[in-house]
């Protein structure tokens, strides 16, 4: 069964337009769970203009399903905020400062010398760690040699490309998720997944473990509600 993580950095957002604390985060966080979500995901960032770092500390504390905290481990202050959480799964995203969200994966060739010197700090303290990488054979061959225990697939190109052609758009994915398969390695997805393109992409990824869906889901929410948008996430997955 593949999980579904709910990314709420845009509830976050929301919140942070107004100051005070409406939408109440935490009690968003609850409410997914309750509403059938299996994880959740924040992706907590330097100038924090969506999560704050005192949410993490919060939504550990309050949350039962699995805690995936996402972002850069090129950032100090990052990697003490994961190690002070313990969370279920830290996923390492190369964002640069200020980015405005995450536009590509980890070159795992370049980097491996890096990603082998910070991911065993992470599973020293029992967390289970997840690289962001493109659908290329060649970074998810080298994401396995990094010691970590999955890749998430970057998935924009595809959502990108789905409307046009959805058997083109799926290829790369479905090539480097059984490199991962064929490495050990568990495997993730996220990035513009949605109710239109979720199921297709499901159905023919093998082994898919979780996905990490935040924008559309939270805009589909305005339109449907949570409960009823989680349901229907859930729903795309065959988990209902």
């Amino acid at each position: 069964m593949t999980k579904l993580s709910v990314n709420i950095n845009k509830i976050a957002t929301l919140r942070n337009s107004r100051g005070g604390n409406n939408p109440d985060l935490i009690k968003a966080a609850l409410s997914c769970e309750h509403f059938g979500a299996e994880g959740i995901t924040v992706h907590p960032r330097p100038d924090e203009r969506h999560i704050r770092y005192q949410d993490v500390y919060e939504l550990k504390a309050a949350i039962t399903t699995e805690f995936n905290i996402e972002g850069n481990c090129q950032e100090h202050k990052f990697v003490d905020l994961v190690l002070a959480n313990k969370p279920a799964q830290v996923t390492l995203v190369p964002d640069a400062l200020g980015q405005l969200t995450s536009n590509h994966g980890w070159d795992t060739i370049k980097y491996q010398d890096y990603l082998k010197d910070v991911i065993p700090q992470f599973k020293d303290a029992g967390i289970r760690v997840s690289i962001f990488v493109d659908p290329d054979p060649k970074m998810v061959e080298a994401a396995a040699t990094t010691g970590t225990d999955r890749v998430e697939l970057y998935t924009e190109a595809y959502a990108h490309q789905y409307l046009h052609n959805k058997e083109l758009a799926i290829a790369p994915y479905i090539e480097a998720a059984e490199v991962a398969r064929q490495a050990g390695l568990g495997l993730n997805a996220g990035h513009d997944l949605d109710l239109h393109n979720l199921k297709y992409f499901a159905d023919n990824i093998p082994g898919l473990l979780e996905v990490s869906i935040g924008h559309a889901l939270i805009s589909d929410a305005l339109y449907s509600g949570l409960a009823n948008t989680i349901q229907m996430y859930l729903r795309r997955l065959g988990n209902l």
